[in-house]
This record gives structure tokens, C-alpha cells and sequence, in this order.
């Protein structure tokens, strides 16, 4: 090397290390969220928006949400939001270490319109939302209209068998009673009709030695004094 090299050399001097100023700190948060938003855009990219999803068996106060996902996403739960239509309170409802693909939802309110999204969850989080399914529940007498006549639910069942079974409880118990009653009185009857002849006899036995003999002319006997 040259003498200008070699002097150029030395006066290149080594960094100093320095202390950390004030805005070193807010990195940390920033790194974190960085991480926490390629996390959630990871899980988003390894799920898919759940398929179909339908509103079942709406009720007045229940409905069952079913819904499908594709073949090969690593899905341990699900995710549901229910919402009413007209208001902004959510309701958030989530189950992992399953495989079910349908959810009752309870404690709905009569003719009330809900939207309903789902999401599939895994172990990295939740996938993307599905596309909103709006459905209306029915008035207590809207359902009660449109149940036909030879509907019976289970409930109705078991309280007909139930009253049924009451009544003949006591069909059983009156025919019991009526039975007793009629043999006691066919058994007092029978010992009337043992004590009637016996009756009769001392009847005419009373009646002969109470009598007075009458003579064959009509006249009456009388002793001689």
C-alpha cells in the first residue's frame, strides 16, 4: 500500500457504541405488533372462509347455524358472531378441539332479524370471516299458526302419555272401587237370602201358638166349669 492508503487507513476510526436514546423504546411495541400482524396474516392465509352457511330449524327463540370448510385446513374450532340487525351489541361464540359444523344459538328474541358470520379456527388463530347470512326469527303465534293440527312435538308426547297414563291410574282405581262395592252387596244380599226362610219360619211358628183354635161350627170352645 501506499503512504496516502496507509494514512487513510489509520484515520478511519471504529464505531463507537452509543446508549440507546428515547426513542429506542417504542420500537419494542412496533416489532411486537409487526409480529402479532404477521401472525394473524399468516392464519388468515392458512384458513379459508367457512362454505354454506345456512340458518336451520329457526325457532322463536333458537336457530341452528350449519356450515361446511374445504378439505385440508388444519380447522380445531370454529368461531361464530351474532348480531342483530338493527342494533350493535355482538354476540361472540367460539369452541376449538372440535369437529362439529353446526352451533345452536339460544336465547334469541321473537321476530327479531340476526346476522351471523363464521370463522374457522386453528392453531395460528381464526381464518377470514364467511359471507353474513341474515335470517328473522318468528312470533310465538306465527309458529303456532303454522304447526299443523298432526304435529306433535316431543315435549307434547311425553305430557299426553303422561296424562295419559294418569288416566287410566284412576279408571283402574274406580273400576276397583265399583268391583268391591258390587261384591260387597252380592255378599249382603246372600245373607238375606240365607236369613229370609228362617225369618218365615218362626214368623208362622209365632202365628200358630198366638192363635185360638176355632170350633167346626163356628163357635168357639170353651171349657166346662
Amino acid at each position: 500500500m501506499r503512504d496516502g492508503d496507509r494514512r487513510a487507513a489509520r484515520d478511519v476510526k471504529p464505531p463507537q457504541r452509543t446508549m440507546a436514546g428515547p426513542g429506542s423504546s417504542a420500537a419494542v411495541p412496533l416489532l411486537l405488533l409487526g409480529f402479532l400482524s404477521v401472525s394473524s396474516v399468516t392464519a388468515d392465509a392458512a384458513l379459508s372462509a367457512p362454505l354454506n352457511v345456512t340458518i336451520r330449524e329457526i325457532e322463536v327463540n333458537s336457530a341452528v347455524v350449519t356450515w361446511e370448510i374445504l378439505e385440508g385446513d388444519p380447522v380445531i374450532g370454529f368461531a361464530i358472531t351474532q348480531q342483530k340487525k338493527d342494533a350493535r351489541m355482538l354476540r361472540f361464540i367460539q369452541e376449538v378441539n372440535t369437529t362439529t359444523r353446526s352451533c345452536t344459538l339460544w336465547d334469541l328474541d321473537e321476530d327479531t332479524e340476526y346476522i351471523v358470520h363464521v370463522q374457522s379456527v386453528s392453531m395460528a388463530g381464526s381464518g377470514p370471516l364467511s359471507e353474513p347470512v341474515l335470517f328473522r326469527t318468528p312470533k310465538e303465534s306465527e309458529k303456532m299458526a303454522s304447526k299443523s293440527p298432526d304435529e306433535v312435538t316431543m315435549e307434547e308426547f311425553g305430557q299426553s302419555a303422561q296424562l295419559r297414563a294418569g288416566e287410566l291410574i284412576i279408571i283402574v282405581v274406580v273400576l276397583v272401587m265399583w268391583a268391591g262395592v258390587i261384591a260387597l252387596f252380592c255378599r249382603q244380599y246372600d245373607i238375606i237370602k240365607d236369613n229370609e226362610p228362617n225369618n218365615n219360619k218362626d214368623k208362622a211358628k209365632n202365628s200358630s201358638e198366638c192363635s185360638t183354635p176355632e170350633h167346626p161350627q163356628g163357635g168357639l170352645l170353651r171349657s166346662n166349669v
